[in-house]
């Protein structure tokens, strides 16, 4: 399974404990192109929230 460059940025921003209008603010994109990508990022990592989906990407070292 492949996660785009945005996905894994938007990830590891969460991951750092970041919201999504803190992530829209540093990536200066809107609030709902945020979870967008934390949702896309779910339904690949067959995860039920942006925590599970975190730990998976660890675990899978995507995210580098």
């Amino acid at each position: 399974m492949q996660l785009s460059e945005r996905e894994k940025e938007v990830l590891k921003w969460s991951g750092d404990g970041k919201t999504a209008d803190e992530i829209a603010q540093i990536l200066n994109l809107s609030h709902s192109t945020i979870n967008f990508h934390l949702r896309k990022t779910m339904y690949k990592l067959n995860a039920p929230n942006k925590t599970n989906a975190i730990v998976k990407a660890i675990y899978l070292n995507l995210l580098h």
